[in-house]
């Protein structure tokens, strides 16, 4: 019997449910479309582009079988699971192809043959890697996960699953050791923990409760060379009791040589050799749940840093949706010390959002620099303004120099646009020692960049162009003397004092200013002009008067 496309789809769920990765009893979510770049980016390592249409995207999974027609359908992304040969995958991708498909996954070493690549050059398929030692359920089990998050996008809780198997394994492991267990991540953050935690230590406590293990703990373990293991081996370490706290048993939680976390029974003593073995095994189901909530974390951060980047773009369709409560800032956000491109400052500000409470921050890289919207408030609760600018004094203090400029309150998603403009402007305007500021704030000194801007595209022109000529010949200041004298209106003894000069040699200079350039500082365009055209001297690289 031939199978339709359809039915393939109920085979590949039908498939999926006996291996315990497809709830059957869960309503499909409404589809929606995700980037074949993108999908392969939240499964980094798993999977790789290898041809990639411009704008190929899928919103399916079928496990292709060609030999009862199931070779996908409009959008779905299809496994060769079967394909053994090149005339094989040539063909499926064909197919696949033909039937309107937005990619097909094959074996690496398949994929890279010139001839399958070829074919899905031709047909205009993407092309997806497989790892050679990748497990086909495991990847059926995780673009399920990340199909169906993006289906319902990232502000419902689709991880909660994944969740609470996590919180299931804690408890079965606890079962084996007969001790407290936490699943911890890479960096020490508890994703579920037992329901056995009557038997703890103090440190024990403070972990479950902050949902990280505290700082002097860590401290501790780095110490003994804990983590260096960890990271390095797939070896349980024994961590024997120090200080108060009890022993730990440590799994490591490791995937394609990769650390992912770790697993932390609080023992009495060295557990047997076969509880340690049985242990082992479960991490190796630990790691999978951790590979699926990166890949679902790692999507809703595309995801939302996309919709971010539109609305800072102009585009507020749906906007009101997914921000907060208004009115808004966008945040032009930097700092110094070789803090790397915007991809790698959106990564460390991203970090110092979350370790500050606000779990969700709403962060987009934009035209090479990172941008943040926050809420036009004063308070200190996570996400606001004044809280951004507190954060950026704790990290001042701590040796990290950030830097936040805001534009103006947007009062509509639409304004967002706008103020993001303006904080790029203050982020130009704002001197190096500034770091908060506001467009309110250094508006005069925004409006002198402005005006400036069109002058800076060519070098300084008229009575300025004299002086500095004049300047280098003779080798005169009566450029400084002309800025010192604007800088003071009325005080010529102040005047003098900035350049560090006698009034009456300032005088003298003034003069020469009159018979080299020919101007008449007493009108106040003049003077506009002129100190405009010093500014725009300095932009320039003409030289420097201060």
């Amino acid at each position: 019997m031939v199978l339709g496309p359809q039915e393939g789809r109920i085979r590949l769920r039908a498939q999926s449910a006996r291996l315990g990765l497809w709830d059957a009893d869960k309503a499909r979510h409404p589809s929606a479309m995700l980037s074949v770049v993108d999908l392969a980016a939240t499964l980094g390592g798993l999977l790789n582009i290898g041809v990639a249409p411009a704008h190929g995207a899928v919103d399916d999974v079928t496990i292709a079988e060609p030999s009862h027609g199931i070779v996908g359908q409009p959008d779905d992304l299809v496994l060769g699971v079967g394909m053994d040969s090149t005339q094989a995958a040539v063909s499926l991708v064909s197919a696949a192809a033909a039937a309107g498909a937005g990619g097909v996954v094959l074996r690496r070493g398949l994929a890279r043959r010139r001839a399958v690549r070829d074919q899905a050059l031709q047909d205009g398929v993407a092309l997806l890697e497989l790892a050679e030692q990748a497990s086909w359920a495991h990847v059926v089990w995780l673009l399920r996960g990340v199909l169906d998050r993006a289906a319902v996008g990232p502000g419902r809780r689709e991880d909660a699953p994944v969740q609470d198997d996590l919180f299931a394994l804690a408890d079965a492991a606890a079962a084996l050791v007969d001790a407290p267990v936490t699943i911890e991540d890479a960096q020490s953050r508890v994703l579920a923990y037992s329901a056995r935690q009557d038997l703890t230590d103090p440190a024990r406590v403070s972990t479950i409760v902050g949902r990280r293990v505290p700082d002097q703990v860590l401290a501790t373990l780095r110490a003994q060379g804990v983590f260096r293991r960890l990271a390095r081996s797939a070896e349980p370490v024994f961590v024997p009791a120090s200080g108060g706290t009890k022993p730990r048993l440590v799994i490591p939680v490791r995937a394609g040589g990769e650390w992912l976390g770790s697993i932390w029974a609080l023992v009495e003593g060295r557990p047997p050799v076969d509880v340690v073995a049985e242990l082992v095994q479960t991490a190796s189901v630990v790691a999978l749940h951790l590979l699926r909530l990166r890949a679902q974390a790692d999507l809703s951060r595309r995801v939302a840093a996309d919709r971010l980047r539109g609305v800072l773009s102009g585009s507020a369709a749906g906007a009101d949706s997914w921000l907060p409560p208004g009115p808004w800032r966008a945040v032009a956000l930097g700092g110094s010390g070789g803090l790397g491109d915007a991809a790698h400052q959106l990564d460390l500000w991203e970090s110092v959002c979350r370790r500050n409470a606000w779990n969700q921050p709403l962060l987009a890289d934009l035209d090479g620099r990172p941008y943040a919207v926050v809420r036009d408030a004063d308070d200190a609760s996570a996400g606001s303004w004044g809280w951004l600018g507190a954060v950026v004094a704790r990290a001042r203090e701590e040796g990290l120099e950030l830097t936040a400029r805001a534009g103006r309150p947007a009062y509509q998603a639409g304004d967002l646009g706008r103020s993001r403009a303006q904080a790029r402007e203050v982020d130009s305007a704002a001197p190096p020692l500034r770091s908060v500021a506001t467009h309110e704030e250094l508006w005069a000194e925004v409006t002198v960049n402005r005006a400036v801007a069109g002058l800076a595209e060519s070098d300084a022109q008229g009575p300025v162009a004299l002086l500095r000529a004049y300047d280098l010949e003779h080798h005169a200041e009566l450029v400084r003397t002309l800025a010192a004298w604007l800088d003071h209106p009325g005080a010529p003894a102040r005047a003098a004092a900035a350049i560090h000069v006698h009034p009456n040699t300032m005088r003298y200079r003034m003069s020469r200013v009159a018979d080299v350039a020919g101007l008449d500082l007493e009108d106040p365009t003049v003077r506009l002009a002129v100190r405009l055209q010093l500014v725009a001297a300095v932009e320039v690289g003409a030289g420097t008067w201060r």
